[in-house]
């Protein structure tokens, strides 16, 4: 019998990633993924949206874990149906958010806010690039004249959109001020996003890794972007996507090929060859 892969986790980052730029999957990564399953290896999927949202993804290939929801506030079971670990936002980082909504209304008037449950959004302050987002989504919303209307616990994730003078503007302040106990992390020039402090895909990762007992050498992710710094510094095997800038490549263990030529793929090939635990053995890796 061949060589199987049941002590590797494989984690993948969908737009630039898993997809071209197109947002097709290219048939290297469907081949490879089912390939890699097939062997026993551990595959899933990792993004900062819902799991509504991520499953249309999710369901096109042939994952076999949970997957990283709302960039690591969330473990999702697509076959139980239910999430199965969570780390919300607590009472600092609430106040934060109505701190933002409620001082700054002049100075951050076009600031929309979107606070994020489990599959749901209640958006506060909304326009043209909250609405756009539910849209592309598909995300179940409800549209919020106050904070008063929104559960106070189960926060998952807060995003701020605004335009990119404005949000240049926010980021500053947020830097400005004193931790509100909350992680932020820019995923585009109009986009903000919120966790709990010490949240991110990476801490997701490791600990769908700790449930399946898979060592860290062991737990391989690939993305593209700056908002996969933390989950590329957190895991074992670090992998990007050829057209990554140049300090995400810088901390990477494994440069795969362009997104348009299915990196994912390119990973996963590379793990299947054997050549990845061969490193590991010889501790370049």
């Amino acid at each position: 019998m061949g060589k199987t892969f049941e002590n590797w986790l494989v984690v993948s980052d969908i737009d630039g990633t898993l997809k071209d730029k197109k947002r097709q999957i290219p048939q290297r990564n469907y081949d490879a993924i089912k390939r890699f399953t097939e062997l026993g290896g551990n595959f899933t999927l990792a993004s900062g949206r819902l799991q509504s949202s991520l499953g249309r993804n999710y369901n096109r290939i042939t994952p076999n874990q949970p997957a990283i929801v709302l960039n690591g506030a969330g473990l999702y079971d697509y076959e139980k149906e239910q999430m199965i670990w969570r780390n919300t936002i607590g009472p600092k980082g609430r106040e934060f958010v109505r701190f933002i909504y409620s001082e700054f209304d002049d100075l951050f008037k076009s600031v929309d806010i979107g606070i994020y449950f489990d599959d749901f959004v209640y958006i506060v302050k909304n326009g043209l690039f909250s609405a756009s987002t539910m849209y592309f989504d598909k995300a179940k919303h409800k549209y919020v004249h106050s904070f008063d209307e929104i559960p106070d616990e189960g926060w998952m994730k807060v995003i701020f959109w605004a335009n990119p003078f404005v949000m240049n503007r926010l980021q500053r302040r947020v830097i400005a001020m004193e931790n509100p106990d909350a992680n932020f992390m820019p995923s585009s020039i109009v986009t903000l996003e919120m966790l709990q402090k010490d949240t991110h895909k990476g801490v997701g990762i490791m600990k769908l890794a700790d449930m399946l007992g898979i060592e860290k050498s062991h737990v391989a992710a690939i993305g593209d972007y700056y908002n996969d710094w933390d989950m590329l510094k957190t895991v074992g095997l670090p992998a990007c996507a050829g057209q990554a800038p140049s300090s995400i490549h810088k901390i990477c263990k494994y440069e795969a090929c362009h997104c348009n030529k299915g990196c994912v793929g390119d990973l996963l090939e590379f793990i299947m060859s054997g050549r990845a635990d061969e490193a590991i053995e010889r501790g370049i890796l």
